[in-house]
């Protein structure tokens, strides 16, 4: 089960732009490189390791080192859960 302060994390690391931007590239993309995520959106290669390690301590990412490349993809499983769990906190203060 997903904690309250999962989906705070989730919330948080999704308040940026630059970030949804990121995990829109996921959309049609099983893994991409720092360096790919860094042309992508047009930002510089730190930028996009910064940004990429937001998104994965809040759970929304794997990553996989592979020589001197980092590899990252989705957490789809946590995504989802999270998803469904911030839907069930909405859906209660509806009520």
């Amino acid at each position: 089960m997903v904690q309250f302060s999962e989906v705070q994390s989730f919330l948080k690391a999704l308040a940026s732009e630059k970030r949804q931007e990121i995990m829109f590239l996921f959309s049609d993309r099983k893994e991409l490189t720092v360096n790919e995520v860094a042309q992508l959106v047009e930002i510089g290669q730190s930028t996009a390791s910064e940004q990429l390690a937001i998104l994965k301590r809040a759970g929304m990412l794997y990553s996989r080192k592979e020589g001197k490349e980092v590899y990252y993809s989705p957490n789809r499983e946590q995504i989802l859960a999270t998803m469904q769990q911030l839907n069930t906190y909405l859906l209660n203060c509806c009520k």
